[in-house]
């Protein structure tokens, strides 16, 4: 075993220790005095539940200060001067919230807001229209559980697994072990984090599902590209996403049933806030779900497979958060999932499990204008695959990841930094084609310090609406891998200049690391076996780049380079009696100057009796460079209700392994989503979702010919007389294509409300409406196609209290 354990490794590693003390150095002297000017701040709550408002517009009456409250429904207006003003706080469905408030000099006043849901028969302004004009958020997209339930719900459940896929630049390999593709990243370069948490694989087996339940969801950022410092350890996308937290007004709940599964999700007060005792609330949630369709599939979906379906599930949350009336809180939250797969392709088992725990806290000083963040998790993964004629591959992952963070409000310009330190041990075993052994047990430690600073031109600090006015927002971030003894400095920056009200230009770059690879290759066309493991020491010593120069390998890390520009257009505003329609094109290229992929061709063990054979035969791992680049358009239209989305991605992802450039399985050239949604009827009790995804088909490797694969184990056995079994010559790799893919689910529900809080809803449904066979693989050794699953038609059930 290589490295000490991680706490070890941290403490006695002589670079660390200086690194953390500079790091903290860094922290203690970087809070900014307290100016003469006022500051105001708060949390906006839902009357009806006592959740915080996320995203909702902040301003004082009259004047140029605004903001928006964050993920936690907070707000900070700094740098306001003496005097009596209107607080008030606005967002789409909800009734304004005013108070009067009169700060003096220097005084730090807490103030929350309380907004209470309306009906609306017209379009408003939207709190998002500044933050379009504020924030550069390149390669992001925002989606809560309102725009999650938009999408088509497979099964009639909506989930994230389907959300994501509608997003520009992804693309998901299929029903099937289906993984999402992001701009040309791979799963495991794709960070997915859960309250802080990091979970190392969100997705089902099935691929129609993920590992989290929308009813407790809050908000979802998806970074396709071009993040800035805070996040870091991944070299494509980050996926972050935000648990709300239970009522803190009443006991409720919502449990559904489907011919998929069924789940149940409860909540409720510990202890209710008062105001007027000077007390916060407790409040608590609890999730389960279970699907069951490996049993239904029999009856129900026997036409797919007289066996059924082979696959299960099943998903536990739950949370406790404690929140102050000044706006500090604490959550602590536990998961479990699990996943397994019973003899799927009639050869292999499967089954993965992953578990966790953490907190989150926020922290508001009293007598700072400062915002302490932090967290801290510890999270499980393992995963086994048995098959017939192969040795079991096993994998597990499992560590801690904890976080401080420092936000100091300066008006509309905004300071950001933290550190971050993660530990965790990987332990991976796998059998090649030709028995050879690939074994890796590694302990490893991550140290990061990052800063952030958004600055906004004068002209926009004093009123948001200004034309041509620009938002900078340059980082930093230093990440040490400690186990690797490799320090990856990342300049990160990130720009939006507002040309007109309504035109808005955005860009990104930076660079990025990462040290976990995958336990499979990206040449695979299907695989469920989902391991992970850390950077391997079993590297070659140098490669051959594309112009046939030999380079040394100087790191161990998997890189990358981001850059990002778009413009955005708002035609028709939410002011104007049409609706409010939004366009987007954003171009991007992810420069990967070194990727660390599994060496599928490895002939023989690295040892002392090898030492005369090549580097590409007996590593563990090859070296590979790559690209990816492309163009996404989005065209998204509201109007009263009526739900419009559309996505457009022409994209192209290139590799080079020392010897040939090939397209990876992922790479698909086009990918168009559409995404419609529509309420109706007297009671406005109806809505009909349609989601259409069309796609060129992914590449794969042809079959050149067969052989008789014969196993001389022994000197005595007669060449003449055994018999082997079949080999499998191979065309050039993913020189030819899939057929194109094209699906359409549509889904039919209605809803009775018996009172505010109580809700019945019933959906019909189909998954592949009009059941078009799309290719899933081609199996060789049988010769013949399989496809995706079928039409499959659905009706669930659901019911709020």
């Amino acid at each position: 075993m290589k490295g000490k354990p991680y706490f070890c490794a941290f403490a006695q590693t002589t670079p660390m220790r200086k690194f953390l003390f500079a790091a903290i150095f860094l922290l203690a002297t970087a809070s900014a005095a307290i100016s003469q000017n006022a500051t105001i701040r708060g949390t906006v709550f839902n009357e009806s539940n006592g959740e915080p408002m996320i995203f909702t517009l902040v301003f004082l009456e009259g004047t140029g200060f605004g903001v928006q409250t964050d993920i936690n429904g907070f707000f900070s207006l700094t740098k306001v001067p003496a005097g009596t003003y209107n607080l008030v706080a606005q967002q789409a469905n909800f009734e304004p919230a005013k108070v009067s408030v009169t700060v003096t000099a220097g005084q730090i006043l807490t103030q929350n807001l309380t907004m209470k849901a309306r009906v609306m028969t017209e379009v408003i302004i939207k709190g998002d229209k500044a933050d379009k004009q504020e924030s550069p958020t390149v390669g992001k997209t925002t989606m809560d559980r309102k725009d999650i339930n938009r999408v088509v719900a497979v099964g009639g459940v909506a989930d994230i697994a389907q959300s994501v896929q509608v997003l520009p630049g992804v693309v998901s390999s299929g029903d099937q072990g289906g993984q999402l593709y992001i701009r040309g990243g791979t799963p495991i370069q794709n960070k997915v984090l859960l309250d802080g948490m990091i979970i190392y694989n969100p997705f089902h087996s099935i691929g129609l599902f993920s590992v989290f339940d929308t009813d407790i969801i809050k908000n979802l950022d998806v970074y396709t590209g071009g993040f800035n410092a805070e996040y870091g350890g991944r070299i494509s996308s980050v996926m972050d996403i935000t648990t709300r937290d239970g009522n803190r007004k009443k006991f409720g709940g919502k449990v559904t049933a489907s011919p998929f599964g069924a789940k149940l999700m409860i909540e409720g007060p510990i202890r209710r806030m008062d105001e007027e005792k000077g007390r916060g609330s407790i409040s608590y949630m609890l999730s389960a779900k279970n699907s069951y369709l490996q049993q239904t599939s029999k009856v129900l979906y026997n036409y797919v497979d007289t066996n059924g379906i082979p696959f299960n599930f099943s998903d536990y949350y739950g949370k406790v958060s404690f929140n102050s009336l000044g706006g500090s809180r604490l959550s602590l939250f536990g998961f479990n999932f699990n996943d397994k797969v019973t003899r799927y392709k009639g050869s292999a088992d499967l089954k993965w499990t992953s578990y966790g725990f953490g907190s989150s806290f926020q922290v508001v000083p009293a007598a700072s204008t400062t915002l302490i963040r932090g967290n801290f998790a510890y999270s499980s993964y393992n995963v086994q695959m048995l098959e017939d004629n192969y040795s079991p591959r096993t994998d597990s992952v499992n560590g801690f990841n904890l976080g401080l963070n420092f936000t100091y409000f300066q008006r509309k310009n905004v300071v950001n930094y933290g550190i971050e330190v993660l530990g965790y041990t990987t332990i991976f075993k796998f059998e090649n084609a030709v028995r050879r052994s690939i074994v890796q047990e590694e302990n490893t430690t991550e140290f990061a310090a990052y800063f952030k600073y958004k600055w906004v031109s004068r002209n926009m600090a004093k009123d948001s609406t200004k034309s041509r006015s620009l938002v900078l927002e340059p980082g930093f971030r230093i990440h040490y891998y400690a186990t690797l003894n490799n320090i990856s400095p990342e300049p990160r920056l990130a720009f939006k200049y507002n040309l007109t009200q309504k035109i808005r230009l955005r860009g990104a770059v930076g660079m990025y690391s990462q040290n976990l690879i995958a336990a499979t290759s990206d040449r695979d066309v299907v695989n469920l076996f989902y391991g992970i493991l850390s950077g391997s020491d079993n590297l070659p010593e140098s490669y051959v780049n594309q112009d046939g120069e030999e380079v040394d390998v100087t790191h161990k890390l998997q890189k990358a380079n981001h850059a990002i520009f778009g413009i955005e257009w708002d035609p028709i505003d939410s002011t104007q009696k049409w609706g409010n329609i939004e366009f987007t094109v954003e171009g991007y290229f992810k420069d990967f100057t070194q990727l660390t992929n599994i060496n599928r061709n490895k002939l023989y063990e690295d040892n002392a009796d090898n030492a005369d054979k090549p580097d590409i035969l007996k590593n563990d791992f090859i070296i590979e460079t790559g690209s990816a680049y492309g163009v996404d358009f989005v065209m998204k239209y509201e109007y009263k209700n009526l739900y419009l989305w559309t996505v457009y991605s022409y994209g192209f992802v290139k590799r080079w392994d020392g010897v040939q450039n090939y397209r990876p399985n992922f790479d698909r050239r086009h990918n168009i989503n559409v995404v419609s949604s529509y309420v109706f009827g007297k009671k406005e009790n109806w809505e009909i979702d349609i989601r259409w995804n069309f796609g060129t088909g992914f590449p794969f490797t042809p079959t050149g010919g067969f052989y008789e694969n014969l196993q001389m184990t022994n000197l005595t056995d007669d060449i003449l007389t055994a018999n082997g079994n079949l080999g499998i010559i191979y065309g050039d790799l993913n020189s030819h294509q899939l057929p194109t893919y094209h699906r359409m689910d549509i889904t039919i529900k209605k809803w009775w409300e018996f009172s505010e809080f109580s809700k019945l809803e019933v959906s019909a449904g189909a998954t592949n409406a009009y059941n078009r066979q799309n290719v899933f693989y081609f199996d060789r050794v049988a010769y013949k196609r399989v496809n995706q699953l079928p039409l499959m038609p659905s009706v669930s059930m659901s019911y709020s209290f």
